[in-house]
């Protein structure tokens, strides 16, 4: 089989690329130009793609370089700012896997002729016995990507390889240490590679949007605090509101953009036992409505048990077990089976 691996420069991508090749594959690496602006983290630096190209000289295979920094600001860039811009808290690493890493990579790869495409994700792919395929979680529960590769269909499911999913991260480790791969002991990449260390979030979107001062009020309307940019806050947050030393933690739990007004309380005034999420990817058909499910929030946090409540066009809401902390508009709720092993569904939080 003709496979199109995506190496980042990072240590699974070059393990998964030496696991196809040693499967007897004929192997092509390739390495996607995302970011064409100041970089210094994430995958998109100068070194990552160094990285890649001499791992790809290691394990004899050709190395391919494509530049799809447009499609890269249009789909993660640009809407990162504006969703900033309309006080919600995006999620641009899974944007970049959704219209990215495996659409245009896809698109890319069938053109050029190849059978599948492979990532180095910790996740793993299976087919069910009625045909349908489905992402199941990786071997290494620590390490489990399958959280932000769940806006894969059934046709991209079929045509795409995760090589290391069924692998530890330690063992991934000891086999590019065995290779001998320049990768082998790199560190793993945890930003978002167009927000440099240097700068951070602050100044990248101080250059693209004007920011605006809000008040802190509590419940009651008091004033009690201030912000220099309320493009930046979120739901959740604790730190950063100027608020009084000494006096009990209060977190945001209301942003109105329009009157530039925070609103702060008590930490039980995060919890709500219903989630809303918009914008819904299945991996193949919606699951009849009251089924049990788990629910996952963040690309860390753990899954929780739920019923799915409603299915209407492109969203849906669930319904959890147990009241849980909420989730700040933007980010993705991912649904799983009742087993908390295959993905079923992904939206992005209201």
């Amino acid at each position: 089989m003709k496979v199109l691996v995506a190496m980042s420069g990072g240590v699974d991508s070059s393990v998964a690329a030496a696991e196809l090749r040693r499967e007897g594959h004929e192997v092509v690496g390739v390495t996607m130009r995302l970011w064409g602006g100041e970089s210094d983290t994430g995958c998109c630096s100068v070194s990552d793609v160094d990285d890649a190209r001499r791992v790809a000289q290691q394990l004899r295979i050709d190395h391919l370089v494509f530049n799809f920094a447009e499609e890269f600001t249009a789909n993660v860039v640009e809407p990162y700012v504006d969703a900033h811009r309309a006080g919600v808290t995006p999620n641009p690493c899974i944007e970049c896997n959704r219209h990215l890493k495996f659409a245009r990579l896809s698109q890319r790869a069938r053109l050029l002729g190849f059978d599948a495409v492979a990532t180095g994700h910790h996740a793993r792919i299976e087919r069910q016995p009625s045909g349908v395929w489905r992402v199941a979680r990786g071997a290494d529960a620590a390490k489990d990507q399958s959280y932000v590769v769940h806006m894969l269909d059934q046709r991209e499911l079929a045509f795409t390889l995760f090589p290391v999913g069924h692998l530890t991260k330690a063992q991934v480790r000891e086999r590019a240490a065995h290779l001998g791969l320049r990768t082998a002991a790199k560190p793993d990449s945890q930003d978002v590679c167009f927000i440099s260390k240097t700068g951070g979030r602050e100044a990248f979107l101080g250059h693209r949007i004007p920011f605006r001062s809000a008040r802190v009020v509590d419940e009651s309307g008091a004033q009690v605090g201030s912000v220099d940019a309320v493009e930046l806050v979120t739901i959740g947050q604790r730190r950063g509101l100027r608020l009084p030393g000494g006096s009990p933690k209060q977190f945001v739990i209301d942003i109105d953009l329009d009157s530039r007004t925070v609103v702060v309380g008590d930490e039980s005034r995060l919890s709500c036992d219903e989630l809303v999420a918009r914008g819904a990817t299945w991996s193949h058909e919606p699951l009849p409505l009251g089924s049990a499910v788990m629910v996952q929030t963040s690309a860390h946090g753990a899954a929780r048990p739920a019923v799915l409540d409603s299915v209407d066009g492109g969203s849906f809401s669930v319904r959890f077990a147990e009241p849980q902390r909420r989730t700040a508009g933007g980010q993705s709720v991912v649904i799983y089976d009742e087993t908390d092993r295959f993905v079923v569904a992904g939206g992005i939080a209201r």
